[in-house]
């Protein structure tokens, strides 16, 4: 059993607050009426509430285990991650690129926007299957990110966490089922707060218990000058950081949990106000854990404990190992009572997360692929039911899929391989379909199609075809392969667009 400081006094907070959130649920399930308060809450959300909950849902557990992993293999360069995604979503905030014409257009979903553009169904049909594919498989280990820092930060066994996150993943199906995007908000900005409080406590005792001194010391030590230049660190340089940015754009402006929120905002100044306000806290989200996950680094490395490095003092290349350094540190860190509101901070982000991802694919299937399949005869109840059906469906599947998938890489880079399936392709519909009238169906059927190679990023993938060792060999990682497919995307929509017959450039539907 790992050390910790945890005891029944924090088990208590966790409990309470857990329960709260059901209650929530039951008390938000009196405002739902439709498919509209459903997903998008009415289309109610005001500035203040529509930024708490969008950073919310993206300040999720499984982003402070990745980060802070980030910030643990490769020290004050990961910084480089939250400064291009704070840039990125200030950028979508000033010129309101992408969403505010979506915003405009009414659309609850990205593959809505495909059918209201191009006029083809089986264009929105087709998109949503990947869109929901996609996004399945990126949250398929958030529950293994989850149990992971549960295990590091308790100290319980495996066994015993398995069912520690089930229980977690049945409350939150509750009450996302009985109040949908209404719960969902009330929830993250309760979250929001919580976690804030939880992570600036964190970061103030890991400081004081490590020593700011010792901390800029240590990471030179192990990592080097790759430990504060992203451009000399082992597995980022330039194009690493090129991926950032773009991954910063499309977590903000493409991605569809994030797209919701802006969907979901009262006007389109109320959704420029919240990206122009989210920025720092897209920024924050990432520097923020990957700054813990430094102290933990230097802590392990200068007391001796040499269970996350490996026999030559390095820094261990299991991501297993790796993942759980955040929460181990802070389990022999934070004293009784704190170590319980920050637990309770982190399961927080948990939930968040989970509630925004599987009402967001759950309601893509039924709006964009089962409703249009049926030529858009389902009614309002019909839809709400399966989209709660499915809500179980999938919270099935990750709880099998977290257990068994062999990572083999950092928990962040599978997240944006997986991610780049969709948007390396939705990424050009959206850019073409609203910024150029001559974009066809076509093309937009081909931009999805190659987006579908960005598989091959996924470690697995690239064994089972023999093609890693290659790859390896000659430096070519998942930002090379993602930003190529993105760039061919593009390419290959334009050409066919050009090729193909102009009647689907419809003008009627270009908004902006």
């Amino acid at each position: 059993m790992v050390e910790t400081n945890f005891t029944v006094l924090d088990w208590s907070i966790v409990g309470a607050y857990l329960l709260g959130t059901v209650a929530v649920g039951l008390w938000a399930n009196r405002y739902i009426r439709g498919m509209g308060d459903f997903l998008v809450a009415g289309r109610s959300l005001r500035t203040r509430l529509g930024i708490a909950t969008m950073i919310g849902s993206e300040l999720g557990l499984v982003t402070a285990m990745f980060a802070a992993q980030k910030g643990f293999t490769t020290g004050f360069a990961a910084f480089h991650i939250g400064l291009m995604a704070g840039v990125a979503t200030l950028v979508v905030g000033i010129t309101g690129f992408i969403v505010v014409p979506l915003r405009r257009m009414e659309v609850m979903t990205i593959p809505e926007f495909y059918q209201k553009r191009f006029g083809s169904r089986r264009l929105r049909i087709f998109g949503g299957l990947v869109l929901a594919a996609a996004g399945i498989l990126n949250m398929g280990l958030f529950l293994r990110a989850g149990g992971e820092f549960v295990a590091g930060i308790t100290g319980i066994e495996w066994e015993a966490v398995k069912w520690v996150m089930t229980a977690m993943i049945l409350l939150v199906l509750i009450y996302t089922a009985l109040g949908g995007m209404v719960s969902v908000v009330i929830t993250d900005y309760v979250q929001f707060v919580v976690l804030s409080l939880g992570l600036l406590v964190a970061c103030v005792l890991a400081v004081a218990k490590v020593g700011w001194s010792n901390l800029v010391a240590g990471v030179g030590q192990i990592h080097g000058d790759g430990g504060f230049n992203p451009f000399a660190a082992d597995g980022v340089g330039g194009s690493y950081v090129g991926w950032m940015f773009f991954m910063g754009v499309i977590s903000c402006a493409v991605w569809q949990t994030a797209v919701m929120r802006a969907c979901a905002a009262e006007s389109v100044a109320v959704v420029k106000r919240m990206y122009l306000w989210s920025s720092l806290g897209f920024m924050i989200r990432f520097m923020i854990p990957q700054f813990i996950g430094i102290c933990a680094l230097v802590y392990f490395f200068q007391s001796g404990d040499d269970t996350f490095f490996d026999a030559q003092g390095a820094v261990s290349g299991d991501s297993k190992v790796t993942m759980r350094a955040m929460p181990v540190f802070l389990g022999q860190l934070l004293p009784m009572g704190v170590i319980g509101l920050v637990a309770a901070g982190m399961i927080a982000a948990f939930m968040s997360t989970h509630d925004t991802y599987l009402l967001c694919w759950s309601s893509v299937i039924t709006e964009d692929v089962v409703n249009p399949a049926t030529g858009s005869r389902m009614s309002q109840q019909a839809r709400l039911l399966l989209t709660r059906v499915l809500l179980f469906v999938i919270a099935g599947f990750l709880v099998i899929w977290g257990l068994w998938y062999e990572l083999g890489q950092d928990l962040w880079d599978y997240m944006a391989v997986s991610g780049s399936i969709y948007f390396t392709g939705a990424f050009a519909i959206l850019l073409l379909g609203i910024y150029w009238r001559g974009a066809t169906a076509a093309g937009a059927f081909t931009a999805l199609s190659i987006g579908l190679l960005a598989v091959v990023g996924l470690k697995p993938v690239q064994e089972l075809l023999h093609i890693k060792d290659f790859l390896k060999d000659n430096g070519i990682g998942s930002e090379h392969i993602g930003l190529s497919l993105a760039a061919l995307a593009l390419l290959a929509m334009v050409i066919v667009s050009l090729l193909g017959s102009k009647g689907h450039g419809n003008s009627e539907s270009q908004q902006r």
